[in-house]
């Protein structure tokens, strides 16, 4: 068994490639088409209409001995969330990559992020048969920009033309030459035989190496072809099975997975699909889900499953390795951990979304039910973040994008009939204390009326990164359990909202002072006091309002170089020194997400449009 994500840029044929391996595998009667949104994978009605992957989806097909279950990812920047989650499920990656358009933007950002995970990936470079199509030189580009232990795998002719073929690359003393240097500089025992012992390179030796090499992601085998037309496909397909490493994890253990995608019938019951690391799992187990909550601590509950299929539909006990989709799991969101509260959920490898939108109904009659079909949609995407209280009653959202803003537009028409209106994106800024401020309010005294309540609070700044700490020095017996989580939780909640509208961040909370009357104390009367306290404590310490930041690389012609260079600085971006490779150059550079919108729109006009953009997320400043 083998879990495998295809991934690309837009329009690299991503789409087209899951249908023509699906199709070449029987597991599919007719290949469909992205343009007549005939796809197996694009099942949603909003994808098949606008030609693009929005939510990931799984097929499965068999490949000699292997069964391969597919999943089919978005290549639109502004769905990385989804790239995130599926990313955690998968055994090895197919990067596709246009001949045409060659290594883009989002190619790029993908193949960073597999390497950090060291996820083997095999790149199948598509569209040989369309005009304009590259062989020699856009590998070269592999090697220069994606990965330098990149090796081809076949030998192409009629390039650019509607015959375009790609054959296995005929074993001869050249390709062994290549294979052997490539592969010595992790195998010693091959280096050995490489400098004192060529002879005994053969095929079978070096072969075997290669495998081995690429299924622990030191070395990525590139096959060229074509998905429509099929040329290159048989290749790639035994490249799948022989490259990249099966699933593993053991029935017998304990169980164990992770909830990547939550999918609703035309009923609005739902379901969700798990990938299980360990275990097996069937109708009728008890599941118990944890997730770590915005609070940092971890919950879990136990749940009856009602029904679990395999990938292929059949019902029954899916095994290690597997992925499952289950219902009955009621409450269960994207994200959450399955069977093991030892294994946390990790944050994803993608940044977190920098830009947000405040959504109203535009019948007021209808704000109900835009929380509740804004909720559903945050379940398949907690970064979506749906929060209450913006001006004129609406609803925060986060976004990565545009598109992905229009594409939540229409699926609230679409799929909940509720129009919506949405205001301009802006950048997501978060606060940070500038000092250290104290506050306590005791019940009896100067606290509020009706309040048997006391609580004392000291907010200070702690370690860039460390998020919102909750720390006692008030004795932890001396006051309920229950008491003590309603003051933490109410701490997180008004944090969420600083001095100017941000989330507070980077900060340690303490409660220093507590006090109740038995039993008239109640949860709900340290929730009220603990938010006058921290707003007074923050209020003392005072906040700094910080801007998030991007680093960009930037590759151009030399000759661009030096308005490129202006542009940035206009842009408040502050550039590395250039690396000049011939007539080009690249450029990395940090520059404020509020302004990198505004460069980008500058950067075609200014390279003549052969400007390249690359961009992940660097960290914040204090907003000028």
């Amino acid at each position: 068994m083998l879990n495998l994500g295809i991934l690309a840029h837009v329009d690299a044929g991503k789409t087209s490639l899951t249908e023509r391996l699906l199709f070449d595998a029987g597991a599919i009667a007719t290949m469909g088409a992205v343009d007549d949104g005939s796809t197996q994978t694009d099942a949603m009605e909003l994808e098949r209409a606008r030609g693009i992957t929005i939510r990931s989806s799984v097929a499965t097909f068999t490949a000699g001995e292997h069964r391969i279950q597919l999943i089919d990812t978005p290549g639109h920047a502004d769905f990385i969330a989804e790239v995130a989650r599926a990313l955690g499920v998968l055994d090895g990656a197919v990067l596709v990559v246009s001949a045409v358009e060659g290594v883009q933007a989002q190619t790029r950002v993908l193949m960073r992020t597999l390497t950090a995970m060291a996820m083997p990936t095999v790149v199948f470079v598509n569209k040989i048969d369309r005009p304009g199509a590259r062989g020699a030189d856009l590998l070269a580009d592999i090697r220069r920009t994606l990965t330098p232990s990149a090796i081809a795998m076949n030998s192409l002719s009629g390039l650019g033309t509607p015959e375009a073929a790609a054959a296995p690359r005929p074993w001869d003393p050249a390709f062994a030459e290549e294979l052997a240097e490539l592969l010595s500089d992790r195998d010693d025992a091959l280096l050995e035989s490489y400098l004192y012992a060529p002879g005994t390179l053969d095929h079978p030796r070096l072969r075997a190496a290669l495998a081995a090499q690429s299924r622990a992601a030191f070395v990525h085998p590139v096959f060229f072809g074509s998905a429509i037309t099929g040329s290159g496909i048989e290749a790639l397909r035994g490249g799948i099975t022989e490259f990249l490493p099966s699933a593993a994890g053991a029935d017998r253990a304990a169980l164990d997975g992770t909830v990547f995608a939550i999918e609703r019938d035309p009923a609005g019951a739902k379901s969700a699909m798990i990938r299980l690391f360990s275990g097996t799992l069937a109708a009728r187990d008890t599941v118990t889900f944890s997730r770590r909550e915005r609070t940092g601590a971890i919950t879990a509950e136990p749940r009856k499953a009602t029904a679990v299929v395999g990938v292929d539909g059949r019902p029954g006990r899916v095994p290690a390795g597997g992925i499952a989709k289950v219902t009955g799991l009621r409450g269960i969101r994207v994200g959450d951990r399955i069977g093991s509260t030892a294994t946390p959920p990790t944050a994803p490898p993608f940044r977190p979304p920098t830009l947000e939108t405040v959504v109203t109904a535009r019948d007021p009659a209808r704000a109900a039910a835009l929380f509740t079909a804004l909720g559903e949609l945050a379940e398949q995407d907690p970064w979506i973040d749906v929060r209450r209280g913006a001006p004129g009653g609406g609803l925060t959202v986060s976004l990565y994008g545009e598109v992905q803003r229009e594409v939540i537009a229409a699926r609230l028409d679409a799929e909940f009939g509720v129009e919506a209106d949405f205001s301009p994106s802006r950048v997501v800024c978060i606060e940070k204390p500038r000092g250290t401020g104290s506050a306590v309010e005791e019940f009896g005294k100067d606290g509020p009326p009706n309040l048997y309540a006391t609580v004392g609070l000291r907010l200070e700044p702690g370690p860039p990164g460390s998020g919102t700490r909750f720390l006692l020095e008030a004795e932890r017996g001396s006051l309920p359990p229950s008491f003590v989580t309603a003051i933490e939780e109410t701490v997180h909640a008004t944090l969420r909202q600083g001095l100017h509208g941000w989330q507070v961040v980077d900060c340690a909370v303490t409660l220093t002072h507590t006090g109740y009357a038995s039993p008239i104390s109640t949860a709900g009367d340290f929730r009220a006091v603990t938010a006058l306290v921290c707003l007074a404590a923050l209020k003392e310490a005072g906040t700094t309002v910080c801007e998030p930041l991007n680093h960009v690389e930037l590759e151009l012609p030399i000759a661009a170089l030096k308005s490129v260079l202006l542009a940035l600085a206009g842009c408040a971006g502050l550039p590395e020194e250039p690396v000049v490779r011939g007539g080009s150059c690249s450029v990395d550079a940090v520059i404020p997400v509020a302004r990198q919108r505004e460069f980008e729109r500058r950067l075609p006009g200014l390279t003549g449009g052969s400007g390249t953009l690359t961009s992940r997320f660097e960290g914040y400043q204090e907003q000028r």
